[in-house]
């Protein structure tokens, strides 16, 4: 996945959300698309503090949307931060045998994300 748009209903909450548990910091920038549509990025980090791929959160149009799987070091601290800050898990931490875990949750604006921790 190389950028990932997520639909929000509120700009405040949503941003808290995504610092609070993976440290995404959201920054508001023009929008090349629909300049009437609000449009905030940011940049993410691969595990080891290599850029990742870029986000961004906008008022949410329609109610289906792309899962996206988020590699973790440990989803049983994520999913702690997850439910702290507003999110809801709907599937717990599940082997996927010889490769590692998955888990899906809600974020605070009830869009659906997996988690991937890898096989150590």
């Amino acid at each position: 996945v190389q950028h990932f748009d997520i639909p929000i209903d509120d700009l405040d909450r949503a941003q808290k959300f995504y610092n609070d548990v993976f440290g995404w910091d959201m920054k508001k920038v023009s929008n090349p698309v629909n300049p009437q549509v609000e449009l905030w990025m940011c940049e993410t980090e691969d595990l080891n503090g290599n850029k990742g791929i870029t986000g961004g959160l906008m008022k949410r149009k329609s109610l289906p949307t792309v899962t996206n799987y988020i590699a973790v070091l440990s989803i049983d601290e994520c999913v702690s931060k997850i439910e702290q800050s507003g999110g809801k898990v709907t599937v717990p931490r599940t082997e996927i045998p010889n490769i590692g875990f998955f888990a899906m949750f809600q974020d605070s604006e009830n869009n659906l994300f997996g988690l991937f921790e890898a096989k150590r």
